[in-house]
């Protein structure tokens, strides 16, 4: 052996020794209260972040930002562990950073994704100044109402039979509430109204929900009411219809023309009024409650209807509005669309509808800066007096405008109009995919939770893709999928966002998670109705509550879920809610699970960390400086032994303590139980039964 190679083994010596002592697992930050203050800094403030190690177990750590370079220092030594510190004054700008650890010659890296070798700035750890989002919303337990399906409040402002004709077809009111959706069913109405949910908060109280979100509200054709009629007014029909008349249309006649009680209904000034004031009292009841709602707006594109659009003819044949952009070219409302044939005037059917659509008319925000300011004060005036509602849930947000650089400046200024009006408001998007481009601070507050909630926990407990559309075994119980996506997904936020993000189970979009359970590929127009509550396994539904309740976020019940509610993707996920009929134990479940949630801060400000999931077993912590939690989950039907490293949650490894079994559910119950469970050295030993969840908690 020559001196070269007798060097490199003596280094590689060096490293075999010193990698053992070098505990990697006990490494954590975060953006969390405890590993940034202040939490949410604002331009001038001085802000001090932290990172944790294993008690002298490296010789240095480093703060990194860009250029940037600087040493950090032991602030505080507590529960064996060496909390490093670095302070910095921050300005207007965006700050990223990342940590280097070093013993002796070894060098490594810590952010979001943990100690890596990737350092791009997706990844790292972020400081923007000046951005917030609502206090209420974080961990807020939300409640999402389809609401012709929740409940009838109000039968005279119900569809009738004909009332109009849509999408080949015409609207008809469903007599039996507890009939399942027809495949074609968006213009079927069961008459659930906003008079129902006010007759419902007692109930939504008392499962413990904060905030209600509601699926469109404004004046529509469909009952999903995502095609906008009308984004100044609320429909009569979920509202006041005080002036009635006309006539339904007769069989044959398919001109929404001749659809006099329609319009009556829909463009009278005196039902629109009604029904706003009336939603201006309903949310005067919610907010009295101490309770908040959250509206959906739909601004990528509009239905046909629309009185700037006016395809159907229905606001020609009524005095007082002006002349839709179909109807003439010299509408006030032409730059509101893209036309494709300038010659097609009157009735031009040339227009670029979203998808394809000619139903869905997409907004042409780039030629037409009076659109822009039109929807800019729609987000305004619904979040402004006598409303005050608290929020906005933006429907296909990527989708809006005609490039990506627009959507992105529109947001700025959606983002601008709606804090203005109202500061405490959150804007909320609907969004799959990658979340960083727009949570950067001065867009959207959060989103949807789909890819770092609702897709990895439905794959790990049920190998069921969210539609229903795919089975895969590789993904059913493979806990170390669902912590690599969690850990990727979470980089994308920023800890305001994700611990506002809305984490859901399921919506009005995807399968039912109970009907999951049964492991059926495929959707109720080849499979049937009944075949969505065939076979499921409510243990496990319980257990994905049990994880919605405790990981990082708002958890967001979609109405009915909580009453044993089941259903293929839409349309039969929007089945009604099963008055007198729930499933009285999931409903009991869900009560226990939301009180939990809501009496411990950490589940919602907490810091959050993958512990030894690995085969049918995930396992994380939630902790604070003060408490910790430990949640257990077996997805299989076989017992699991699990030994659980809660010292990487700051439960001491010195000594022998204790944690206390808070609540547990598995195949054949629940429990509120108080148990205790030994700690030895750091290790928690752990038998799951099958289908079993449990949460363990220590306070300081």
């Amino acid at each position: 052996m020559d001196m070269a190679d007798d060097g490199a083994s003596k280094v590689q010596q060096y490293v075999s020794l010193m990698r053992p002592l070098f505990k990697k697992r006990a490494v954590f930050s975060d953006e969390s209260r405890f590993y940034r203050t202040p939490f949410e800094p604002k331009p001038g403030d001085n802000v001090t972040v932290r990172i944790r190690t294993l008690r002298n177990n490296v010789d240095e750590v480093w703060f990194i930002s860009g250029a940037m370079r600087e040493r950090m220092h032991v602030g505080e030594t507590s529960e064996g562990f060496d909390y490093y510190e670095y302070t910095l004054p921050v300005g207007e700008d965006p700050v990223s950073y990342y940590f280097e650890l070093r013993i002796g010659n070894m060098a490594c890296y810590y952010n979001k994704l943990g100690i890596t070798r990737d350092l791009s700035t997706r990844n790292s750890f972020r400081i923007c100044p000046g951005f917030s989002t609502p206090e209420w919303a974080r961990g807020a337990v939300m409640y999402q109402i389809y609401t012709d399906r929740f409940y009838n409040g109000n039968p005279a402002n119900d569809v009738v039979d004909n009332e109009y004709f849509y999408l080949g077809g015409y609207a008809r009111h469903v007599d039996d509430w507890n009939q399942v959706p027809s495949n074609m069913d968006v213009r079927n109405f069961y008459g659930g109204d906003l008079l129902g949910v006010e007759q419902k908060l007692d109930y939504l109280q008392d499962l413990g929900v904060q905030v209600i979100y509601l699926n469109p509200i404004f004046v529509s054709p469909s009952n999903h009411k995502y095609d906008i009629q009308d984004y100044d007014h609320v429909d009569p029909h979920f509202a006041c219809i005080v002036k009635d008349g006309g006539e339904p249309l007769k069989d044959g006649d398919t001109s929404n023309g001749d659809a006099t009680m329609y319009i009556q209904r829909v463009t009278d000034p005196i039902n629109l009024d009604a029904s706003n004031s009336y939603f201006a009292h309903l949310c005067q009841e919610i907010h009295r409650r101490g309770m908040k709602v959250i509206l959906d707006g739909v601004f990528n594109h509009c239905g046909s209807f629309n009185k700037w659009m006016d395809r159907e003819r229905i606001y020609e044949q009524h005095g007082g509005y002006a002349k839709g952009a179909f109807i003439d070219a010299d509408s006030p409302y032409r730059t509101f669309f893209r036309f494709n044939n300038e010659h097609a005037w009157p009735y031009n059917e040339f227009y670029d509808g979203w998808w394809g659509n000619e139903t869905l008319p997409k907004l042409n925000y780039e030629d037409s800066p009076k659109l822009v300011e039109y929807i800019l004060n729609i987000g305004r005036k619904w979040v402004s007096p006598p409303y005050s509602a608290d929020g906005w849930r933006l429907d296909v947000a990527a989708d809006l405008g005609m490039s990506a650089e627009y959507n992105h400046h529109f947001w700025k200024m959606f983002r601008k109009a709606v804090k203005e009006a109202n500061p405490n408001a959150i804007i909320l998007a609907e969004h799959y995919g990658e979340t960083y481009d727009w949570l950067k601070g001065d867009e959207w507050d959060t989103v949807m939770n789909y890819d770092a909630f609702m897709e990895p926990v439905s794959w790990f407990l049920t190998g069921m893709e969210k539609h229903s559309d795919q089975f895969r075994e590789d993904l059913l119980g493979n806990g170390e999928a669902f912590r690599d996506a969690m850990t990727y997904h979470m980089a994308s936020f920023m800890a305001p966002s994700i611990q506002c993000a809305m984490n859901e189970l399921d919506n009005h979009d995807h399968s039912r998670f109970l009907t999951r359970t049964n492991h059926y590929v495929g959707r109720v127009n080849h499979l049937g109705a009944e075949a969505a509550s065939v076979n499921i396994n409510p243990a496990i539904m319980r257990e994905a509550v049990l994880m919605q309740m405790t990981f990082v976020g708002a958890p967001t019940v979609y109405y009915g879920d909580e009453a044993g509610v089941v259903g293929f993707t839409d349309p039969d996920n929007r089945r009604t809610y099963p008055w007198g009929n729930e499933d009285k134990d999931m409903l009991d479940f869900y009560k226990r699970a939301i009180r939990l949630h809501k009496k411990y801060r950490t589940l919602s400000d907490g810091s959050t960390k993958d512990l030894c999931s690995g085969y049918h077993s995930v396992v994380y912590g939630r902790f604070s400086d003060k408490e910790q939690f430990v949640i257990a989950v077996n997805s299989g039907e076989q017992p699991i032994a699990l030994e659980i490293p809660v010292w990487e949650t700051g439960v001491m490894r010195t000594a022998n303590t204790k944690m206390t079994q808070l609540l547990t559910t598995w195949r054949d119950g629940v429990s509120e139980e108080p148990v205790e469970h030994d700690v030895i050295a750091g290790i928690l030993t752990l038998d799951l039964r099958a289908y079993e969840a449990v949460v363990l908690y220590r306070q300081d």
